[in-house]
């Protein structure tokens, strides 16, 4: 099965990720120093950054009228729903930012110039930042998928305070509320 339509998804046919102990050594890591592209023309090092920051990553985004990198990526539990999730922080990104995130930033194994593409297709108001090279995901040990010869980062997200992760997101289902329960977070969880 491919439901065709990136945005408009039935999540009721699609198999939700199980919790499977992933990201559970994640909250409370200190970021190592890794810089990433981004889609807007810079190097990011998330260890460096002040503040609050919000980072989602996502196994791969679609592009429209392109056939998905497997016929069964649907059913690959925790596969579909980049694009629905990615435009969840799009559309709450004032609010996030009114929260208390300093920075979001989207995160995949994608390559910069795919992202930059798809950033600008989908109006995204934050950049999105590309570990082709899997450093960081690698230095993290982020839970990841191998898929058509491909390692992707498996759907999570993070809160980091002044390089810490402090709170992780993991898994997520569906993908279009993730941004919606960090805003719920973020609010309850004001510094």
């Amino acid at each position: 099965m491919n439901q065709k339509n990136l945005l408009e998804v039935d999540w009721s046919k699609i198999p939700a990720p199980t919790d499977d102990g992933g990201a559970a050594h994640l909250r409370g890591t200190k970021l190592p120093s890794v810089s990433l592209r981004a889609t807007n023309d810079t190097a990011v090092d998330l260890s460096q950054l002040a503040g609050r920051t919000v980072v989602f990553a996502y196994p791969r985004t679609g592009e429209p009228g392109k056939v998905s990198l497997v016929d069964d990526w649907d059913m690959i539990p925790g596969a579909r729903g980049c694009t629905p999730q990615t435009c969840s922080f799009r559309d709450l990104f004032a609010d996030l930012k009114a929260a208390g995130a300093r920075h979001v930033f989207g995160l995949s194994t994608q390559s910069n110039p795919y992202q930059a593409e798809m950033a600008s297709r989908l109006h995204l108001p934050f950049p999105v930042l590309s570990d082709e090279q899997l450093k960081l995901t690698e230095a993290l040990q982020l839970p990841t998928m191998e898929v058509a010869g491909l390692t992707l980062i498996k759907r999570l997200a993070l809160v980091i305070d002044d390089g810490r992760i402090s709170h992780v997101f993991y898994p997520v289902f569906p993908p279009d509320r993730n941004a919606g329960d960090v805003l719920a977070w973020l609010k309850e969880n004001q510094r």
